[in-house]
C-alpha cells in the first residue's frame, strides 16, 4: 500500500486530503509543519508527497529547495494558494512534479497522484539499478544529480536536469512536446505555450548544441 505525505499545516484541508487518500487505498500522514515535513520527506518511508507552500518554520520553497539538495527524487505535487505564474514557476524549477492551486476538486488531486507514482514505478522499471545515464559525452548522475559533458561539470537547474534525464532515458527516440510536458513538467500548459522548446534551447546551450536534434513537426530527439 502505497504511503503519502500530507504536508499541510491547515487542519481542514489536511484531514479533508487525507480522507479522500484513505478511501482510495492509501495510507495517508499528515503534518503541519515545514520542518517536521522535510525530516518525514527525507525519511525514505514515503512514496510521494503532497506539499503546502505557505508553511510554519519552513515553508514549501526552501523544504524543497533542502529536499532536492539532499538528492531525494521523492514525487512532490505542490498545494497553494499561491497562482501566479511566477509562483508556479518557482514552485517546478525548485524541484516540484506538478503543482496545484487551491481551491481544488480531490478527483484531479488523486488522478495527479496516481499519475506521479505511475511515472516513478516505471522510471523504476526502465532503471533499475542505473543511477548513472551516459550518452555521447553527456552524463548524469541522478544519485548525485549531477550533470557533466565531456568530464566537465555542467550546472543544470532541477528542470533542466529532469529534461536531460527524460532524453536520456529514451536515446534516439523522437519525443513529442506533449510527452515532454507530461513527463517533465507534469501539468497542463497553455497549448501555445512554447516552454519546451526555451528549455530544450537552454539545454543545447549547456551540453552542447549537436546533443538535441528536431524532428520537423514530431519533437526532439537525443541523437
Amino acid at each position: 500500500m502505497k504511503r503519502i505525505l500530507v504536508i499541510e499545516d491547515e487542519p481542514r484541508i489536511a484531514s479533508f486530503v487525507a480522507k479522500g487518500l484513505r478511501s482510495a487505498g492509501f495510507t495517508p500522514t499528515t503534518v503541519g509543519d515545514g520542518q517536521e515535513g522535510l525530516d518525514h520527506a527525507l525519511s525514505g518511508e514515503f512514496d510521494l508527497a503532497i506539499l503546502d507552500i505557505g508553511l510554519p518554520t519552513l515553508d514549501g520553497f526552501a523544504l524543497l529547495e533542502q529536499l532536492r539538495g539532499a538528492g531525494s527524487k521523492l514525487p512532490v505535487i505542490a498545494l497553494t494558494a499561491r497562482d501566479s505564474v511566477s509562483d508556479t514557476v518557482r514552485g517546478l524549477e525548485g524541484g516540484a512534479d506538478d503543482y496545484m492551486p487551491k481551491p481544488f476538486r480531490f478527483d484531479e488531486l488523486l488522478a495527479r497522484v496516481r499519475l506521479r507514482l505511475r511515472d516513478k514505478a516505471d522510471s523504476a522499471a526502465t532503471g533499475a539499478g542505473q543511477n548513472v545515464l551516459e550518452h555521447r559525452g553527456v552524463r548524469l548522475d541522478l544519485h548525485r544529480r549531477e550533470a557533466t559533458r565531456d568530464g566537465g561539470t555542467v550546472e543544470l537547474s532541477a528542470r533542466e536536469f529532469a529534461l536531460a534525464e527524460m532524453f536520456l532515458r529514451h536515446p534516439g527516440q523522437v519525443l513529442s512536446r506533449e510527452q515532454l510536458l507530461s513527463h517533465v513538467w507534469g501539468y497542463e500548459f497553455d497549448p501555445g505555450s512554447n516552454v519546451v522548446d526555451v528549455y530544450v534551447g537552454y539545454l543545447r546551450k549547456k551540453l552542447g548544441s549537436d546533443v538535441i536534434r528536431t524532428v520537423r513537426g514530431m519533437g526532439y530527439r537525443l541523437d
